[in-house]
């Protein structure tokens, strides 16, 4: 081989080496395409759950809706059956009645009872009078068997009479104070009966509102997801009915690593493209971020590990949006999130909003 062959073969060899250099620096140093200022990571659509339950326990009369179909706040979506409550009604509206009547009767008797205490009151006043005769009575007879005007046996008489005035007078009063006893007796007897018609009618309404709620309603606007249980089946209480989905209550949840999280605060635009529907770029904003870092190492010492640390954050859609678009709004769709981290920059122009018709 020549010196000039030699020369060349060492010029292409050096001119190859460059070339693959540079390479290699172009994909180590170099821009890799991504936006600048934006960062990006995987997510998934998903909607907040709801389980629609028996609040007691009983048998599915009917179910009103199949699995897929929008419903709406208050919508009733199933019915449980309400025999055993009906008849559990008439018995406490029965008892109700009769606590009503124990009322009526427990003033009954207290009229009753004042009414003695008053003829007990006449009594005394009457033996009081007749203390008072026969008191008089014997002052006299006292006065008149000591110049012999009567004998003795009379003046004893006189005494006797007056002792038994004082023991009737103390008799009537005794009568007054059993009256009044059994009045207060007869108030108490009252205030059982009205708190027993209290208890009644709370019993009743509370059998009212257990009739109520066997309606199943559905809470808010929304998607039945699928049937936990169907007709005829019995469920124990808050036993699962039906599942949907809110919605009104759209978002991604995604991963950032530290660098980025750090500079993502809540509220702040989001762009996300969905897999399905790649033309089109739906606005949400950052409604959560995790306080706590996942995917993290055992022990986080350098830089490098540091670099490990995950966020989890959730962009929210807007409700205005997922009203309008809410047939077509399903969980479980993957997709990219798109969170502009340097707020002076504009969005590109592919993540610009561009919505379906």
């Amino acid at each position: 081989m020549t010196g000039h062959n030699k020369k060349w073969l060492i010029r292409a060899f050096a001119l190859s080496a460059l070339v693959v250099l540079g390479v290699i620096i172009w994909q180590k140093f170099l821009p890799d395409g991504k936006d600048e200022g934006i960062a990006d990571g995987n997510g998934r659509i998903e909607a907040v759950e709801i389980d629609i339950s028996a609040k007691i326990a009983g048998r599915i009369k009917d179910i009103l809706v199949r699995e897929g179909d929008f419903v709406t706040a208050g919508q009733i979506v199933a019915n449980m059956d309400i025999e055993t409550l009906e008849a559990q009604l008439r018995q406490a509206e029965a008892q109700l009645q009769q606590a009503q009547s124990s009322v009526a009767t427990a003033y009954s008797q207290l009229a009753q009872r004042e009414s003695e205490k008053s003829a007990a009151i006449a009594a005394l006043r009457q033996r009081e009078a007749e203390l008072m005769k026969a008191r008089q009575h014997w002052k006299r007879s006292e006065e008149l068997v000591k110049t012999g005007a009567i004998s003795k046996q009379d003046a004893d008489d006189d005494y006797a009479q007056l002792q038994g005035a004082e023991a009737a007078v103390n008799s009537a009063r005794a009568q007054v104070a059993a009256g009044e006893a059994t009045i207060m007796t007869a108030r108490t007897q009252i205030d059982g009966a009205q708190s027993a018609v209290k208890a009644a009618r709370a019993n009743a309404e509370r059998i009212q509102a257990d009739i109520k709620d066997s309606a199943l309603i559905s809470p808010r606007d929304g998607r039945i997801q699928y049937k936990v249980a169907q007709p005829g089946e019995v469920v124990a209480a808050g036993g699962r009915v039906l599942n949907m989905v809110d919605l009104s209550d759209v978002y991604m949840t995604f991963f950032l690593p530290t660098a980025a999280a750090g500079k993502v605060a809540l509220g702040a635009e989001v762009r996300l493209k969905l897999d399905a529907f790649p033309e089109y770029v739906l606005p949400a904003r950052v409604s959560f971020i995790s306080d706590v870092a996942q995917f993290t190492p055992k022990t986080v010492e350098t830089a490098i590990e540091r670099e490990k640390l995950m966020f989890r954050i959730k962009a929210q859609l807007p409700v205005e949006f997922l009203k309008k678009h809410i047939t077509r709004v399903k969980t479980g769709l993957p997709g990219m999130a798109y969170v502009r981290l340097d707020l002076n920059k504009p969005w590109p122009e592919h993540l610009q909003v561009k919505l379906p018709e």
